[in-house]
């Protein structure tokens, strides 16, 4: 796989396969189940999603308990993280490529990307931007952390690793047929579910 930026080399590499660890368990798939329930409170008839850097699909498996049946699909750079992503929904299911390289070749009642733009090189996001809404048969959820001015910060001692913006906001921007629906924040001091300081936004296609 070749990479057009470093954030791409950076996550498919040892660093998003570490990643792995810190980011699974019985307490995020509990955070995960509150926080899907209130992003998705105002979303009707999701039968099918996708999701965009799926690592190894924990919010996939809270889709698939608060929506049974569902016919999930995703998108993922890293290689162990894909391999552990097909025993949650289906491996023909696993797209093992970078959001860059992929071209959807249908549309998902329901579009998701959540902590991952944070990590994408602001130069391509409006390539990802076009890619998510290509992908958006109705819903698009987006989660992540919330700058109203673009802004890098360090992230576990690495630069040009982590931005902040309005991602939400540069998505309807450039499609405006992307109309918002709801919104919201969930604290990483949340005593019950904690989250990532995520601030979300549930948009839809009209």
């Amino acid at each position: 796989m070749t990479f057009k930026t470093e954030q791409e080399a950076f996550w498919a590499g040892d660093f998003g396969t570490e990643y792995i660890q810190r980011n699974q368990g019985d307490a995020l798939l509990a955070s995960n189940l509150d926080f899907f329930g209130k992003a998705l409170r105002q979303a009707r008839g999701i039968k099918s999603c996708i999701e965009f850097g799926a690592n190894i699909g924990m919010n996939l498996k809270a889709l698939k308990l608060l929506h049974p049946g569902i016919d999930a699909h995703a998108i993922e750079i890293n290689a162990e993280a894909a391999r552990q992503l097909g025993e949650v929904i289906l491996p023909s299911n696993v797209h093992h490529s970078s959001i860059l390289d992929f071209a959807a070749e249908r549309q998902w009642d329901l579009a998701l990307i959540k902590g991952v733009l944070i990590h994408i090189n602001p130069e391509v996001l409006p390539q990802v931007y076009d890619k998510l809404v290509a992908s958006t048969g109705r819903y698009l959820v987006v989660a992540e952390y919330y700058n109203p001015a673009p802004v890098a910060i360090p992230y576990r001692g690495h630069s040009d690793r982590l931005f902040k913006r309005d991602f939400a906001g540069e998505i309807m921007d450039r499609h405006p047929q992307m109309q918002l629906v709801d919104y919201g924040f969930a604290y990483r001091r949340d005593p019950n579910f904690p989250q990532d300081d995520i601030t979300w936004f549930l948009m839809e296609k009209r």
